[in-house]
């Protein structure tokens, strides 16, 4: 009997057959001096020092124990009551499960809701970490292409047409991760709509949903009439709150689903950092516009440092509404977006990434983040420009 490597043994659906070539990039980058990376969704602003010090004082109070499985109880009101307040939920608290992070969230979703042979239907380009955990599910994702031209807000009627016998779920990101998209009030009412039509449940991730521009606005389809029952609603700190390392996030649904799901979310960590919900606790304690607006302010200045150098470019791109991510199109350049990547990072050092990885999107985008200071973003656009002049 032949050797069994532990490579060999991994379950046939979750082996990788290649090193992603995002994974190359960074591999690559490691070994270059002074990379301005834009790559990443992690706010280089800090935590505040407010949310700081309260996981100092639960420290100091020996507060190193489980909570209970769904979270703190005064959290879970402090989030219910931000939900109700600031998108017009009506979550009690014992709808809600806080997390370790949005990801633990998505999964916590995808194993206790999908059967095998599932469909799943997301937008695509999208956040690829939503495949992953739906494939660990056995479920099958149905991609629901997007276009530039509308903004690559996910059309009610694309959806629809890739409706099956077999659909369990329709995953709603908005603000998106990679494209900025903000789909419009009017557009989340006809997608709820089509939920309830056809039976569906509603995953809506909402991380990006208080990092908005230009008047964009945000809808939680849990709002809506008769959305409560079939919604679930992801979001958590990371984001809005530069807690990205403390790993804490939330899953709000109706009190049925919440319930049984407390089983799940048992087995996969027992609960959320006891320390992080304090912390977190703290930071609903307060009002978030006397640290946050400066912030606002800055990340409105990076995007206009990056939306100016795109268009100087001559590089086309969807209106960004929200979070933290432009995508813009190089196809004026002629060359693949991965060679792009490669070369910018090579001859400028500036990371980005091509676009959405494994769909006909990937050659012609590219994803990059307004996460940066000023002064840094500003050198990376110069490293950017004379790179497509080196090019020409």
């Amino acid at each position: 009997m032949a050797a069994l490597s532990l490579h060999d043994g991994l379950a046939r659906h979750i082996r990788t057959r290649d090193v992603s070539f995002r994974t190359r990039l960074l591999e690559m980058a490691a070994d270059i001096p002074d990379v301005i990376a834009l790559g990443r969704g992690d706010p280089d602003f800090h935590t505040p020092d407010h949310i700081v010090a309260a996981a100092h004082k639960a420290l100091d109070e020996n507060r190193h124990h489980y909570t209970a499985v769904a979270g703190l109880g005064e959290l879970t009101e402090a989030i219910a009551a931000m939900l109700r307040q600031e998108h017009g939920l009506g979550y009690a608290p014992e709808e809600i499960i806080v997390t370790n992070g949005v990801e633990e969230a998505i999964m916590t979703c995808m194993v206790s809701l999908l059967n095998p042979g599932d469909e799943v239907l997301m937008g695509y380009p999208r956040f690829t970490n939503y495949d992953k955990a739906i494939n660990l599910c056995h479920g099958t994702v149905v991609s629901v292409p997007t276009r530039q031209a509308q903004d690559f807000v996910m059309q009610p009627e694309d959806v629809e047409a890739r409706i099956s016998e077999r659909t369990r779920m329709l995953v709603l990101v908005s603000p998106d991760n990679p494209t900025g998209a903000v789909t419009p009030p009017e557009t989340v009412r006809a997608l709820a709509r089509l939920a309830q039509r056809h039976n569906l449940i509603l995953v809506s991730d909402e991380i990006y949903s208080r990092i908005l521009f230009d008047g964009a606005r945000h809808l939680s389809p849990a709002s809506l009439p008769d959305m409560h029952e079939r919604t679930i609603t992801l979001n958590g700190f990371s984001k809005a709150y530069a807690m990205t390392g403390w790993r804490l996030g939330y899953m709000a649904g109706p009190a049925a689903y919440i319930r049984q799901v407390l089983e799940v979310r048992h087995t996969l960590s027992i609960s959320a950092s006891t320390i992080a919900q304090y912390a977190a606790l703290a930071a609903l304690a307060q009002p978030r516009a006397p640290w946050w607006d400066p912030i606002q302010a800055e990340l409105e200045e990076r995007r206009a440092c990056v939306l100016s150098t795109l268009d100087n470019l001559d590089f086309t791109y969807g209106f960004p509404g929200g979070g933290y991510f432009l995508f813009p199109n190089i196809t004026s350049l002629g060359i693949p977006a991965a060679r792009f990547c490669e070369t910018l990072l090579q001859e400028g050092r500036v990371l980005v990434f091509p676009g959405s990885q494994g769909t006909a999107l990937e050659g012609e985008y590219i994803r990059m983040s307004i996460l940066q200071p000023l002064p840094r973003l500003e050198e990376a656009m110069r490293r950017m420009r004379r790179t497509v002049a080196s090019l020409s």
